[in-house]
């Protein structure tokens, strides 16, 4: 049995994907809108549970007919859009990317996607507006509570259970794990179902009181109406991307959507708003609309190599709508009147073979562009495990990644460029495990270890810095080392915009700013407070960088026609900013009594520093960051801080 058709709930879907859309597309104009996921899963979660309660009811439920609609609804316009995504991809990606596309759309067909993404998320994961898939977690999400869900409401419904009370306390173990996940584990609190289910359960707790029709007085409709429509707009207003989210903010779209259900078709807005015909077109349209605008604007970002222009991403837009009304007429609607055998299994058929597929992309099917040149760059730019053997574990009350069990205790601070070392440290725990200190890690990205240097645009780094110090003032800690991008921060213009602040006063510090002299005063009182607890403390300086060591520099062509890459030539100049950075940083270390490790002095010989390899293989995966391919084998110019005896030097393996 299916609920009574309700307009008003497709106009809230379309409330939900117009929002995801916007925000996709121009996120400057909506900041919030990435919400309409969960608007989804609200509505989601009560037409799912009033389904199964009313064919419970009725004494006609059956698992196999619920699942076989689910697959009706589901695979038609998922497979066609994950068929196309692969044929684009095969067209225009480079090697690694196509690969990992091809794991992407297997885990999305077999709806785990959402665990896929968890497990890529980090500092120097792929970003997201590159990957085509990304939008399928929320599809993993709902049909891994599809799965749950029919079975928990069928044994309760068995056993006369109360449902509703066990409802409203699973959803509220739910919502708990959310919130004490979002801010130590963020990627986790977002992709794990366990921490999402409670949006489905909120929208299914309703489902349960609705069960039987209820006469609500039309005030009241009229003020859920209202209510619900404002919390969701307040929502799409106030959210941002950077707060800690699902956490407590994911209450306003939940609630909102929620209430809106609750207000009945004749609420006020969900009658005169929501129902509207436009909005109740788009809301038919709405699942094909979101698998489609995403792949559609990544492709669009991929072509363009950058932020495509308006106008591109407007086209992309325009053309997902039309697309996803083809797919809903020709498609969907074809699939859904078809309710034979036959048709079930095409579809399961269609599945297994996008599966299939993907796994085989995965495995190394070559794209189009599939050269040993092309992988070898498209294989730099990806390198990116550098805590692949560096687990991560509890220090007290907070987070660091640790390798090696030796003595002495070895703490690294600061940001991703003391990170690229985890790989070198691995590597002399598993090669020389008597000296090898105990080495961890506590790194967090663009984030400088300098008191008083904060950026707006990283609202986290303040507080993960505060930990970092803590740490390094730990008695129990006998050596730290203190590392960054020094060159993003201090000879360039970050993309971030950097000040220094001391309590009174901001100096700018990008381009050159005031700031910049304010900044590296202090990290000189901070080595030499260090220093001054009787710590061994090292500087370690930064390696070259800039656009002459970026291996995507190697590309030659375009994504629409025929790509080549060439081989690097082994080195590149040292940019004279860097150079005079570095010595300062040298002096900085010799006035404070720490000692400087001078990577530079290790990769350049007469002003020329090395990027890649004798067979042209890349050293660096970007324009700033080594390889772990390069680092785990070949920089033991950092082996002193991390051997247990003091004695350190280059390992057996050298440093070029």
């Amino acid at each position: 049995m299916h609920p009574k058709y309700r307009p008003d709930i497709d106009g809230l879907r379309a409330v939900a994907v117009a929002s995801v859309l916007a925000y996709h597309a121009f996120p400057d104009a909506l900041p919030g809108g990435f919400i309409g996921v969960d608007i989804f899963f609200v509505i989601s979660g009560f037409l799912i549970t009033t389904i199964i309660l009313q064919s419970h009811a009725a004494g006609d439920f059956s698992y196999r007919d619920f699942y076989a609609r689910r697959i009706r609804r589901i695979f038609p316009a998922l497979t066609l859009v994950l068929a196309t995504a692969l044929a684009l991809g095969w067209y225009v990606l480079l090697p690694r990317e196509f690969s990992e596309l091809g794991k992407q759309a297997a885990g999305g067909m077999a709806f785990v996607a959402n665990f896929i993404f968890w497990g890529e998320s980090g500092y120097f994961d792929t970003v997201a507006e590159t990957k085509p898939l990304l939008h399928l977690w929320s599809l993993g999400i709902e049909e891994q509570f599809y799965i749950f869900w029919p079975l928990l409401l069928g044994f309760a419904w068995r056993l006369r259970w109360p449902i509703v009370r066990m409802l409203w306390v699973l959803a509220a173990l739910s919502f708990i794990a959310n919130v004490l996940m979002v801010h130590p584990y963020r990627e986790a609190a977002f992709y794990s179902p366990g921490s999402r289910f409670w949006e489905l359960m909120v929208g299914g707790i309703l489902a349960c009181m609705r069960l039987k029709p209820v006469q609500p007085s039309a005030w009241r409709s009229h003020a859920q109406s209202v209510l619900g429509v404002g919390l969701i707009v307040y929502g799409l207003v106030e959210i941002r991307a950077y707060k800690a989210f699902p956490g407590w903010w994911a209450l306003l779209p939940t609630l909102g959507a929620v209430s809106c259900i609750a207000a009945g078709p004749n609420g006020l807005l969900n009658r005169y708003l929501l129902s509207n015909r436009v909005m109740v077109w788009i809301g038919l349209i709405s699942y094909p609309l979101y698998l489609w605008h995403w792949p559609l604007l990544v492709y669009a970002r991929i072509v363009e190599e950058g932020t495509p222009s308006a106008g591109v991403r407007a086209a992309a837009v325009a053309a997902s709508v039309v697309l996803a009304w083809a797919t809903y007429r020709f498609v969907e609607r074809y699939t859904r009147a078809r309710t034979s055998v036959g048709m079930l299994r095409a579809l399961l058929g269609g599945g297994v073979l996008i599966v299939l597929v993907g796994l085989l992309a995965f495995g190394g099917m070559p794209p189009r562009n599939g050269s040993d040149t092309l992988r070898m760059v498209s294989d730099a730019a990806a390198d990116d495990g550098y805590y692949d053997d560096v687990p991560r574990e509890k220090w007290g009350s907070r987070f660091v990644n640790r390798v090696g069990n030796g003595s002495g205790k070895v703490l690294l601070i600061g940001d991703s460029h003391v990170q690229q070392y985890g790989p070198r440290a691995a590597e002399l725990a598993r090669t020389s495990p008597e000296r090898m200190a105990t080495a961890y890690f506590s790194t967090y990205g663009a984030c400088p270890p300098i008191p008083g240097l904060v950026a707006e645009g990283n609202p986290g780094c303040e507080k993960q810095r505060d930990r970092m110090l803590e740490m390094a003032r730990d008695p129990r800690i006998d050596t730290v080392v203190v590392g960054a991008c020094w060159n993003c921060y201090f000879t360039g213009n970050f993309p971030l915009d950097f000040e220094f602040r001391d309590g009174v006063s901001a100096y700018a510090v990008n381009n050159g700013g005031p700031g910049i002299d304010r900044s590296l005063d202090a990290l000189q009182a901070l080595l030499a407070d260090l220093v001054n607890r009787k710590k061994k403390v090292y500087l370690l300086l930064d390696n070259p960088s800039g656009p002459a060591f970026e291996p995507l520099r190697l590309l030659e062509g375009n994504r629409l026609g025929t790509m080549t890459a060439t081989r690097s030539t082994p080195t590149a100049p040292l940019p004279p900013a860097e150079a005079q950075l570095n010595e300062r940083l040298r002096r900085i270390a010799e006035a404070s009594g720490a000692e400087a490790v001078d990577v530079i002095a290790q990769l350049c010989k007469a002003g020329e520093c090395l990027r890649a390899m004798p067979d042209g293989n890349p050293i660096y995966k970007d324009k700033e960051h080594l390889r772990p391919y390069y680092t785990r084998q070949n920089a033991g110019y950092v082996d002193r801080m991390f051997l247990g005896d003091g004695r350190g030097g280059p390992s057996p393996v050298g440093n070029r």
